[in-house]
């Protein structure tokens, strides 16, 4: 991948974007759902999951521009998904609850996983 200012705009831009639909997302899902599992988080990971699956899908069709890649996949997804959120909160729900520590490890390990494929899978049959 070119290292331009193109690119680095594009990876920016899209985290923009993503970190606000995060911010946005994980605010009003907290007041619908108040729960001991961070459903803000998984929500987020799970629909960032299901996403790079179609885009991985789309790519492998269709070459993008390394802008759009960047502006898609690093910036959006990566500003939009939380691993690192995740991962200081299920290190919090060790310290207070085992059991949903490993619940919130589970459904967010297993639930990206399975969007990724239902993403990359719908995607593909959709493209042929």
């Amino acid at each position: 991948m070119n290292l331009s200012w193109q690119t680095l705009l594009a990876v920016g831009s899209g985290g923009f974007l993503g970190a606000i639909l995060r911010f946005y997302t994980a605010f009003h899902i907290a007041k619908i759902f108040p729960h001991q599992i961070p459903l803000a988080t998984l929500s987020v990971n799970i629909i960032g999951s299901f996403l790079i699956g179609i885009l991985a899908a789309i790519f492998m069709t269709f070459t993008p521009s390394n802008e759009l890649r960047a502006f898609l996949i690093t910036g959006f997804l990566g500003a939009l998904t939380t691993y690192s959120t995740f991962a200081l909160e299920t290190y919090f729900l060790l310290n207070s609850s085992i059991y949903f520590a490993i619940v919130n490890i589970l459904l967010n390990v297993i639930g990206t996983i399975f969007s990724v494929a239902i993403g990359y899978k719908l995607c593909l049959y959709f493209l042929r």
